[in-house]
């Protein structure tokens, strides 16, 4: 490619216009390669232009066509330096070289400095064709010579030649006519594209801002890589900078298009700036335009609180919608943030002064609107809280009321302190729960209290005024208190009674203990106290111990009185009539007569003991006895006798012993003692009578 450009390297004129062909126009012609430039040059650095003949009959016609294409690539400075012209004839007769040599006379007569027709190896009448050459040459105005491939050299050096003649020189004709064809549509291309940005840049023609560059861009880009062959070196060293104009014409015209295009640039980026600007202009007013009227009057619909968990749910979904219209508006503002954003880091001074006021607009309004949206959004949740608290505090006041309102049945004390114990912890749940619902009212005037006022230039009120909200959460909490207050005092109604129930259920179990502790004692006094005692010091004794243990049966007795009494004042209070407690009394009466009974009989009995025993001590203990003492002691004793033998009658008439029989035949065995030693001592005082007085009444003194 590189030794091509040196066929084509003086290409271009200082001007365009010069170029008059196109190879597309002859591009069969030019492929049948009829005549080349192979980039080589003579000894005069003229270019070498080659005609290969061929065996078949050339056209005149095509030749001269592709010579006068050849021709209108070098500029006039190279054509001035001539050119050598091979024809290569060793394919082809002699009146077709004739005919070829005759044409460049016609053709290019002024350029040709040298024609070396290249004879075959069969060789030609030399007198013929040197005399005619020779004797042409005027008339032609060039050297025509005759010459065999193998000393070409002599004209031209090797390396300027191709392998056809022996040369070093590098040459293919399709490549060569592939870059003609790309180098060509660029010209044509990019000159078409120079116009056009000239029209954009200049007359401002809004049309023309999306004309197609990529076609433009590519060429470029492959010039630039290439240079048009020129810039990667020229074959053979032959060629001079100089003589390579196609290179400063092609980067003059690079730079052209270049500076139109960054011109071009600069003028859609100005114009794009500029309608970025207006459609942000125009998104920030149709937000602003929204949020400003329907947002906002959607939001000034939505005042109320709602009477009840239910109308506060829906109240809450109706919001979630308003928030989902919101959010859309909301997405297209954190677009256009982030489009100003990015534009204000690249604006003029005037461009950022109208950003950051469109900017600030948004923000505020869309700040305010979010502002608006997340305190209603607090205001429902409070309200929500609030009439949920409410509902379960309503449900818990139910509740206790109809605990207070069912009667009272309770079977033992035990359940009434079971009932009140949930009486109770059923009123702190009321009073928790009112606690509650007073906070969550607080903290629902709070949020109505703190929601961001609307617009001064709005005079009327929105619909569901704050005002009537308050009204409602205040008359909701004063029901509740009123409603707590009412169920507080049957509360206390309903603790006395219990309480007093709890009273009368203690009074009649320990009215029942008394009855058994009396049972007890009573049994204790059938079943133990039989003894009667050995001596009268015994006797004395226990008769003291039996007085005191009627006291305890007197107090025990009189404890269940106290209780049963109690029991009926109770019962009165609370209008119960059907007690079991009307059965205790009897019995208690009952089972202290039955113990009255067997009390005094046990006195009565201790008390004969007594007598017998200190009747009979006081006859064992005197020297003398009178019958009389004697015959009281055997009478109190026999008495006594009788008396263990007796039953002890109750008042329903049922008979009790005391004891066991062995105890009452033990407790008469010491009586039958004692008696039998009366008895000796009867005995003793008849065997002293018989014996003389005398005797007795010395006894008497000597004892004195």
């Amino acid at each position: 490619w590189c030794l091509i450009l040196r066929a084509s390297v003086c290409f271009l004129s200082d001007s365009m216009s010069n170029v008059n062909m196109e190879a597309t126009n002859i591009l069969p012609i030019l492929k049948k390669k009829l005549a080349f430039l192979s980039g080589g040059k003579d000894r005069r650095s003229g270019l070498i232009l080659t005609i290969p003949l061929s065996s078949d009959q050339t056209s005149m016609e095509e030749l001269s066509a592709t010579l006068d294409y050849l021709l209108s690539i070098p500029s006039e400075k190279c054509k001035a330096r001539g050119f050598t012209v091979i024809v290569d004839g060793r394919k082809s007769q002699w009146n077709i070289v004739k005919t070829v040599v005759l044409m460049l006379q016609n053709v290019i007569p002024a350029e040709v400095s040298l024609v070396c027709v290249v004879k075959p190896d069969e060789f030609w009448d030399k007198k013929v064709t040197h005399f005619c050459f020779w004797k042409e040459k005027d008339r032609l105005g060039f050297e025509v010579i005759l010459v065999s491939a193998n000393k070409l050299t002599r004209y031209i050096e090797p390396c300027q030649l191709t392998d056809d003649f022996g040369g070093s020189l590098d040459y293919d004709h399709s490549d060569w006519l592939n870059k003609r064809l790309v180098f060509e549509k660029f010209t044509k291309e990019s000159t078409s594209l120079l116009d056009e940005l000239s029209i954009i840049n200049e007359g401002d023609k809004s049309k023309w801002l999306f004309i197609p560059l990529s076609a433009g861009h590519e060429l470029l880009s492959e010039l630039q890589q290439r240079r048009f062959n020129g810039s990667e070196g020229g074959g053979g060293g032959q060629g001079g900078e100089e003589e390579l104009l196609a290179q400063p014409q092609v980067m003059k015209l690079l730079d052209s298009l270049r500076e139109q295009y960054t011109r071009y640039q600069e003028l859609c980026r100005q114009r794009n700036k500029r309608t970025q600007l207006d459609e942000i202009h125009a998104k920030v007013m149709q937000v602003v335009t929204w949020l400003q009227g329907p947002g906002s009057e959607l939001l000034k619909t939505q005042q109320a609180i709602g009477d009840s968990m239910r109308a506060a749910q829906a109240l809450q979904q109706k919001h979630e919608e308003i928030e989902s219209q919101h959010s859309e508006w909301f997405a297209v503002y954190v677009e256009l943030n982030q489009q100003i954003a990015a534009l204000l880091s690249t604006g003029e001074e005037e461009e950022v002064a109208e950003l950051k006021a469109l900017q600030q607009q948004l923000s505020d309004v869309c700040y305010r609107q979010a502002a608006q949206l997340e305190s209603r959004q607090n205001v429902l949740q409070a309200a929500q809280g609030f009439h949920s608290t409410t509902q379960e505090l309503s449900q818990q006041l139910d509740g206790l009321l109809g605990m207070l309102c069912a009667d009272v049945a309770p079977a033992d004390g035990a359940s009434i302190q079971q009932n009140l114990k949930l009486l109770e912890e059923k009123l702190q749940t009321v009073e928790a729960g009112l606690a509650s619902v007073r906070q969550k009212g607080a903290l629902v005037l709070e949020q109505m209290c703190s929601q961001p006022s609307w617009s001064l230039e709005e005079t009327e009120s929105p619909p569901g005024d704050p005002q009537d909200n308050v009204q409602q959460i205040q008359s909701v909490m004063e029901e509740m208190q009123l409603r707590k207050q009412r169920c507080e005092d049957m509360v206390d109604v309903r603790r006395l009674k219990m309480l007093q129930m709890v009273q009368l259920f203690k009074c009649e179990e320990d009215a029942l203990q008394a009855v058994e502790w009396l049972g007890e004692l009573l049994d204790a006094l059938l079943k133990t106290h039989v003894r009667l005692g050995d001596d009268s010091q015994e006797t004395r004794t226990m008769l003291d111990k039996h007085r005191k243990f009627v006291d305890v049966a007197q107090s025990t007795y009189d404890y269940g009185r106290q209780l049963l009494q109690a029991t009926v004042v109770l019962c009165q209070s609370l209008r119960c009539t059907t007690r079991s407690s009307g059965d205790t009394l009897p019995r208690l009466n009952r089972v202290w007569k039955q113990f009255s009974v067997s009390a005094e009989e046990r006195q009565q009995r201790l008390e004969l003991a007594l007598n017998f025993h200190t009747a009979a001590e006081r006859v064992f203990q005197q020297e003398f006895v009178e019958a009389e003492s004697l015959d009281e002691v055997d009478s109190s004793g026999k008495t006594l006798l009788d008396r263990l033998t007796t039953p002890i009658i109750f008042p329903d008439g049922s008979e009790q012993y005391f004891g066991s029989p062995s105890d009452t035949a033990a407790a008469a065995e010491g009586v039958r003692e004692r008696l039998l030693l009366v008895e000796e001592r009867r005995l003793q005082l008849q065997e002293a009578t018989e014996s003389s007085p005398l005797q007795l009444i010395g006894k008497r003194q000597n004892k004195q």
